[in-house]
């Protein structure tokens, strides 16, 4: 039988890149090579009856070179509290099981590493507004983050940058841009990087992929005014 599940979390990246993120507009990488690390909040979800909502994991992620070009290094850490079932799924959906191949970017990026580090249970504190482009990630003995806006360097207000992805996408349908800080020292794998790119989205997905439904961050679009 196929496992039935759903995965909605609200999710913090940042990655190494400069403001045009080669993942998202087909381009090369910034420096050539690629780091990134994720930090979501499940609000909605479940692992055929096993349910997730509530807790919250991280994705972080290392290649040498390009991600097509793979020899990328893994490690997912699970949130403390999940009991061992809960532990077993969430692990399952970030390392990329269960699903239809390469239909979510945890099976995509799972495809292009060759090393996958051991799993961790730690406490992971997260506080994300995503509408104001702030995060504070903290993971003890791991991994260190801040979220913060991109500013008008005219005005010096906060800028609001957002990305739609219609179609083409294996991660969000919506995103809102911003800037991150991020220190990875533990859990076998090193990596830091200063005031790159950083997005907030919704990762949506079930056992086939993509569920490609308009995201709550696109609430704002409903107060504009008709051209």
């Amino acid at each position: 039988m196929v496992d039935q599940w759903l995965f909605k979390s609200e999710t913090y990246d940042n990655c190494n890149c400069a403001l045009n993120c080669g993942c998202q507009f087909n381009l090369p990488s910034t420096h050539g090579y690629c780091e990134s690390a994720f930090v979501g909040h499940v609000v909605e979800g479940h692992f055929n009856d096993t349910q997730l909502e509530g807790l919250r994991w991280a994705g972080l992620y290392q290649w040498p070179g390009e991600i097509a070009d793979g020899d990328g290094k893994r490690l997912i850490v699970i949130d403390e509290r999940a009991d061992e079932a809960q532990r077993a799924a969430l692990e399952t959906i970030v390392s990329g099981g269960a699903c239809a191949p390469l239909s979510n970017f945890f099976s995509v990026f799972a495809s292009t590493c060759s090393e996958f580090c051991e799993t961790l249970f730690l406490p992971i504190h997260l506080e994300a507004d995503f509408e104001r482009r702030t995060a504070t990630v903290e993971i003890p003995g791991v991994m260190s983050s801040r979220g913060t806006p991109i500013v008008n360097e005219f005005n010096g207000e906060p800028f609001h940058v957002a990305l739609a992805r219609p179609s083409g996408s294996f991660e969000f349908t919506y995103a809102e841009i911003g800037l991150g800080t991020t220190s990875v020292t533990g859990g076998d794998l090193e990596m830091a990087f200063e005031d790159s790119w950083a997005h907030y989205c919704v990762h949506h997905f079930d056992q086939d992929g993509l569920v490609r439904e308009r995201s709550r961050l696109t609430a704002w679009l409903g107060g504009m005014g008709q051209p």
